[in-house]
């Protein structure tokens, strides 16, 4: 196979950009398992003292990550999410007003292979969130499992993510002063299986739970289209009932996380490796969806917001595809 290597007068911005995405998805694939190795390896070395005291800290700590997090606004706004940002470039579209006085669950539609649009438009101060809601706090959801990993679990807390259970997702949206966001990729981990280039297959049919949440907490809904998330990874054809999708599909209920075998491009080269392309993602945030609060919805009640909001995410879609280079033929395509 020809490698197609980089060439050497690459702009020093452009260089800039590559090496925030590195540093991005090598937190996301590897550092997790580096921490937990680091930990346990300090205890049988001259600085055991350092794990000891972390597991203190954990002690008294542990239950931060159900109460909101903590999030450290200058991390936040480093310039660095900038340079990830510019690097595909992601872009937020606004298309109405959320009033800070209600609290919203933002659903994130399609989770793509590594969420990239969802963390620097949710995580990040690059692409204006703030600026664009003001008054609003975004919390994304992510899997309980990493916040169980010593170190990451601090790191990843820093960036404003909670565990996506259902007692840490629901926290935020105590706060009756109103203001606080929490996006979910609805689909989570079993949609990146589907994280195809040209698939609009979305994880939804069948995912009610965040409809209850938002009702029993009285929080309205926002339906949130990313344009490209499936676009920037190639990943192994797994068609449902192949047995590479089945394979898939039983390590993610035991492990409770999903993986795609995807591949794009590398630092130096552009043939192969597990950086992104460099292919534009936008973020369309939708008009919201006014609910009622109800302790104890009936099925019926929930079945019938859950039609709703499908019915708002597919107008969301059809209303912006064309901008997008999206066939006026395609439709979303609710699983």
């Amino acid at each position: 196979m020809k490698i197609n290597f980089a060439p050497l007068d690459v702009p020093l911005h452009r260089r800039l950009q590559t090496a925030a995405l590195l540093l991005w998805v090598f937190s996301f694939l590897a550092l997790a398992p580096i921490c937990i190795f680091l930990y346990f390896f300090l205890l049988f070395t001259r600085f055991w003292l350092i794990s000891v005291l972390y597991s203190v800290w954990l002690y008294f700590d542990y239950d931060t990550p159900a109460r909101g997090g903590r999030r450290v606004p200058f991390l936040c706004g480093l310039k660095l999410w900038e340079y990830m940002r510019d690097y595909f470039p992601i872009k937020l579209v606004k298309t109405a007003d959320l009033d800070p006085k209600h609290n919203y669950v933002l659903g994130f539609h399609p989770h793509g292979i590594l969420v990239a649009g969802a963390f620097t438009n949710f995580c990040s101060y690059a692409t204006g969130f703030r600026q664009m809601f003001p008054g609003l706090t975004s919390y994304m959801l992510m899997l309980p499992l990493w916040f169980r990993a010593p170190f990451f679990r601090d790191y990843i807390m820093c960036a404003g993510l909670i565990p996506s259970d259902k007692e840490s997702a629901s926290y935020p949206l105590h706060h009756k002063r109103g203001g606080s966001a929490v996006v979910i990729a609805v689909g989570g981990a079993p949609e990146s299986l589907d994280a195809h280039p040209g698939s609009y297959n979305v994880l939804l049919a069948h995912k009610k739970g965040f409809i209850k949440m938002a009702m029993e907490q009285g929080a309205h809904l926002v339906p949130v289209y990313s344009f490209g998330e499936n676009e920037v990874f190639d990943q192994v054809e797994n068609p449902r009932g192949t047995w590479l999708r089945w394979t898939q599909e039983r390590l993610q209920s035991i492990m409770g996380i999903a993986l795609p075998l995807f591949h794009a491009r590398g630092v130096f080269q552009y043939s192969f490796g597990l950086m992104p392309y460099r292919k534009p993602i936008t973020t369309i945030v939708g008009r919201p969806i006014r609910v009622e609060k109800k302790e104890k919805p009936t099925a019926e009640e929930l079945d019938a917001l859950h039609q709703l909001y499908m019915d708002e995410l597919s107008n969301l879609f059809e209303e912006h595809k064309a901008n997008y280079g999206v066939d006026k033929d395609t439709h979303l395509n609710f699983v």
